[in-house]
């Protein structure tokens, strides 16, 4: 773990042959950061939304609605805390960032063959924007030199 965060540190500032930025954390890499944390910050709305659902007593169950709050909490503070340690650059928040935009992908599918399409089209998009950010070769290469090794 002290080899990780101290290849974290020095890629931090210094690049070591080749990142995009001079911080040596490449745009795809803080690009994916942003809309990651745009994802959480999201999951963190929804959980404001059905605190209030069921506080007003609009929900059907409002025990339901406050358990699935607390769902959104956890899941979205974790995606909002990977996206911004991708930001920061930092190593770790990638695995998390990646895992959210293969379940976002099948909630997209679901969304658009269950007649949805106006919502379930943004939403491949966005995941499939992001995982293309996370796995640019230049992120890649960021990533590998996090670890020792050379990607090419």
């Amino acid at each position: 773990m002290a080899e990780q965060n101290q290849g974290e540190s020095k890629s931090a500032g210094d690049t070591g042959g080749g990142t995009a930025q001079a911080g040596g954390v490449p745009a795809t890499v803080r690009v994916a950061g942003a809309l990651v944390a745009l994802e959480g910050a999201a999951g963190l709305v929804a959980m404001v939304i059905l605190i209030v659902v069921g506080l007003n007593g609009e929900a059907q169950s409002a025990k339901n609605s406050y358990l699935t709050a607390g769902y959104a909490a956890i899941l979205g503070g974790a995606v909002l805390a990977a996206g911004l340690t991708l930001m920061r650059g930092k190593r770790w928040g990638r695995a998390l960032a990646t895992l959210t935009q293969l379940l976002l992908l099948g909630v997209a599918y679901y969304m658009f063959t269950s007649g949805r399409p106006e919502f379930g089209t943004p939403l491949g998009l966005l995941a499939l924007g992001t995982l293309g950010a996370l796995f640019a070769p230049a992120s890649v290469k960021w990533m590998a030199e996090g670890y020792g090794a050379d990607a090419e």
